[in-house]
C-alpha cells in the first residue's frame, strides 16, 4: 500500500507525510527513521542484574500508523499487564532487515513487530502460529482475504492490523461539469461517469488529457502509470493481470512462471497503451510511484487515478490538496474476469525468538481490540465492524468502494514464496519498466521475467 508497491510491486491521529501516507500501500517507499532509545534492548525476563524485567520490545516502521497506535496505546497495556511497551523505529526496509538479523542471532530483542505482507515467505519459519488467537468470531470480523494473507503452510502467523488495495479516485468536479459531460458524449457515444471496466478508462483518460493554457504543455492529464523501480509497479500490474484472468497469480501449481501468459501479457499491454499510445499518463512514468502520482492529482494536473485507497483522505485535506472536496471515489475498474487487485495488508507477528510470547501475544489481541485506532491514523483498518462504523462517515466516503473491490471475484493475495523479493525485483520491475519504455514489447519482457523466475524457482 509503497504504502502507499514494495508490493507490490504495488501502504495504511492521520499521518499526513509522504512516507506515511505511502505505508498503507504494500510498495517499498521508505520512511525517515525515526530516533530510538531502545534499540538492541534484551528482553529476557531477567536482565543482567537479575532483576525483574517487566517489558517487551516492539518493532515498528518510524512515522506509520503501526508506530502511531502503538504509542498511543502503551500506558494503557502497561496499565492492564504491568508491562512496559517498549517501541524501536526503524525506516521500512529496516523491519525487515532487523527481523531476519536478530532471528539468526536468537537474541529475543523483540517480542511483537508490524511487517509488511511481502515479507511473510522470507520469515514465515521463525514466527509464533496465532490459531489459538484466532477464533471464529475474530475471523468473521476480517475483510475478506486478510486472515489468509497472513497464514503459511496452514498456520496462521500474523494478526491482521490495516489492509488496502487501489481504488478509483477521481475529480468530482470534472465529472459533474455538464459542459464536459456533453463534450464526453458527443465524442465517445455514452455518458462521462467514473469508469467501469478498461476501455472506459481509457476513452475517460485521453478525453481529460489536455492543455488547458494552450502554451503547448500538457496541464492536465488523465491518469498516471506507475512504473517507478520498486513494487509499486508490480502491484499495479498485478492488478489489471487479476482483472485479466489471472489465478493464481506469478506462478502455478508447479511453481513455475505464469507471467507470460495471456492475463499477464494483457495487463502490460493495457499499460502501455495508457503510456505510449493514448498519451494520458505523464511521459515520466519510469520514475513515478504512488508518492509521485498522487502528488500530481493532489494538485489539480490529474483528473483521476488508481491508487491505494487510504489516499482519499489526503485528497480532501485542505492543507495538502488543491482539489479538496472535489474527490469521490468508486471501485476498481473491472477487466474481462472482472474487478480484481491484489490487496497491500499489515499484520502483528511473534519472532519464535522471543522469550516472552505469552504476553507478545496478550499484546497482539490488546492491539487487535484497538483496531479503530488504525483507521484513525491511516484510514484504512482490517475488521469489518471498523470499516462499517467510520463507512457511514463523508470523510471516509473510500471504505464502501475499498470493501467492494477487496471482496471481488478476482481479488487474491500475492503468492507466499520464500524468494518473492528477489522474483519483484529481478524479474518483475525490470520487465515493467523494458515495456513501458517501449525497448520491447510486453510479451517479449515477459517472456524474460518468466525465464528468470524460473531461474530463481530452480524450474
Amino acid at each position: 500500500m509503497k504504502l502507499k508497491g514494495k508490493l507490490l510491486s504495488g501502504v495504511l491521529v492521520m499521518c499526513m507525510s509522504f512516507s506515511a501516507i505511502l505505508v498503507g500501500c504494500s510498495s517499498n517507499e521508505k520512511n525517515p527513521e525515526s530516533s530510538a532509545s531502545n534499540k538492541g534492548q534484551q528482553t529476557s525476563e531477567k536482565g543482567a542484574s537479575g532483576s525483574s524485567n517487566k517489558s517487551i520490545t516492539v518493532l515498528v516502521e518510524g512515522g506509520s500508523p503501526a508506530n502511531t497506535v502503538a504509542s498511543q496505546t502503551a500506558e494503557e497495556f502497561k496499565q492492564k499487564t504491568g508491562y512496559e511497551v517498549k517501541i524501536e523505529t526503524v525506516p521500512y526496509i529496516g523491519v525487515y532487515d532487523k527481523l531476519n538479523v536478530e532471528m539468526k542471532a536468537n537474541s529475543g530483542a523483540y517480542d511483537v513487530a508490524t511487517i509488511d505482507i511481502l515479507w511473510f515467505p522470507a520469515l514465515a519459519k521463525n514466527l509464533v502460529a496465532m490459531d489459538d488467537l484466532m477464533t471464529d468470531e475474530v475471523k468473521n470480523d476480517f475483510v475478506p482475504n486478510v486472515v489468509d494473507g497472513g497464514k503459511v503452510n496452514g498456520k496462521i502467523l500474523g494478526m491482521p492490523v490495516w489492509t488496502n488495495s487501489k481504488i478509483l479516485l477521481y475529480r468530482t468536479d470534472l465529472f459533474n461539469d455538464p459542459k464536459e459531460q456533453d463534450a464526453f458524449k458527443a465524442k465517445y457515444g455514452y455518458d462521462l461517469k467514473p469508469p467501469t471496466n478498461w476501455q472506459q478508462y481509457r476513452d475517460v483518460a485521453k478525453f481529460f488529457t489536455r492543455d488547458t493554457n494552450k502554451d503547448g504543455a500538457t496541464d492536465l492529464y488523465g491518469t498516471g502509470i506507475l512504473g517507478m523501480n520498486n513494487g509499486d509497479s508490480v502491484a499495479s500490474w498485478l492488478d489489471h493481470a487479476a482483472q485479466a484472468g489471472a489465478k493464481p497469480l506469478v506462478v502455478g501449481k508447479d511453481n513455475k512462471a505464469l507471467v507470460n501468459s495471456e492475463p499477464y501479457v494483457k495487463a502490460l499491454e493495457f499499460e502501455t497503451k495508457i503510456l505510449r499510445e493514448d498519451k494520458s499518463a505523464p511521459e515520466g512514468a519510469l520514475n513515478m510511484a504512488s508518492s509521485e502520482i498522487s502528488e500530481m492529482f493532489w494538485n489539480g494536473k490529474m483528473a483521476m487515478m488508481l491508487e491505494w485507497a487510504h489516499f482519499f483522505v489526503p485528497s480532501n485535506d485542505p492543507g495538502k490538496s488543491k482539489v479538496s472536496g472535489k474527490v469521490g471515489a468508486a471501485p476498481m475498474i473491472a477487466g474481462d474476469s472482472g474487478v480484481g487487485v491484489v490487496p497491500g495488508p499489515w499484520y502483528q507477528v511473534i519472532p519464535s525468538t522471543s522469550k516472552k510470547q505469552d504476553i507478545a501475544k496478550q499484546y497482539v489481541k490488546f492491539i487487535y481490540e484497538k483496531n479503530e485506532l488504525f483507521m484513525k491514523a491511516l484510514g484504512v483498518a482490517a475488521r469489518k465492524s471498523v470499516f462499517e462504523k467510520y463507512g457511514q462517515k463523508p470523510e471516509y466516503a473510500h471504505l464502501k468502494a475499498l470493501e467492494t473491490t477487496l471482496a471481488a471475484s478476482q481479488t487474491q493475495n500475492r503468492p507466499i514464496l520464500p524468494h518473492w523479493n528477489e522474483i519483484e525485483n529481478e524479474a518483475l520491475v525490470s520487465a515493467i519498466q523494458v515495456a513501458l519504455s517501449g525497448k520491447e514489447t510486453p510479451q517479449e519482457a515477459l517472456n524474460r521475467a518468466a525465464a528468470k523466475i524460473n531461474e530463481i524457482q530452480g524450474k
